[in-house]
């Protein structure tokens, strides 16, 4: 069967907010802030059971989160040092028999920064499944939907490392990953522009193989 790699994402020290927020709702060894992490994602989404048995027993990488569903399959992996977590990743893409560049390009599905927020906004944004800190009324909201979903947290995390910016929620599963990050207009307007910039990056990497 064939399978293929839609999200490969290394990310070389997780920003405290989001190795906080991972931790919440990892069901696997939690990260640590200044862990190195690998996000894959794959369909068929039952791929990734024998993709992330080899990379834990080829490494000493830890598995913080893996989901699976019908159509896509992710994982996160994470370790102190960088170079265990790109082994991993090599022997994933081993195992898959392609390189890293036959990974998605991402795509931007909405990008957009809300002024001021209401209150009766931010109760019902608080009220929904958030698992990151809360959002306030009268700041500004950033909120980004990329796909394919796994990218999304390489977002988030060049975001925090950027900027003054507070995490609300960030969703890495399904065909959307979704973003949402609180500042004043000052802060979430770097947030975005880190945001944006790291998905260019991305991008780049792909267009020069």
């Amino acid at each position: 069967m064939k399978i293929s790699l839609r999200t490969f994402v290394f990310i070389d020290a997780l920003q405290p907010q989001l190795a906080s927020y991972l931790a919440t709702s990892s069901q696997g060894f939690l990260p640590v802030p200044g862990d190195a992490c690998l996000w894959v994602e794959v369909a068929p989404g039952m791929a990734v059971h024998s993709l992330s048995d080899a990379a834990l027993k080829k490494t000493n990488v830890r598995m913080g989160e893996q989901v699976v569903e019908r159509a896509f399959g992710s994982m996160e992996l994470h370790y102190r040092n960088q170079s265990e977590v790109m082994a991993a990743g090599g022997v994933i893409l081993n195992q898959l028999g392609v390189r890293e560049d036959s990974r998605l390009r991402v795509k931007v599905a909405w990008n957009e920064i809300i002024r001021a927020i209401t209150p009766d906004h931010a109760t019902l944004i608080n009220r929904q499944f958030r698992k990151g800190s809360m959002i306030l009324p009268g700041k500004s909201m950033f909120i980004l939907e990329v796909e394919p979903a796994g990218y999304i947290v390489y977002a988030a995390n060049e975001a925090e490392k950027a900027a003054q910016v507070t995490l609300v929620d960030v969703r890495p599963f399904g065909t959307f990953g979704r973003l949402t990050m609180m500042g004043n207009e000052a802060e979430a307007a770097e947030a975005q522009r880190a945001a944006i910039a790291a998905i260019e990056r991305l991008n780049e990497s792909a267009a020069h193989h």
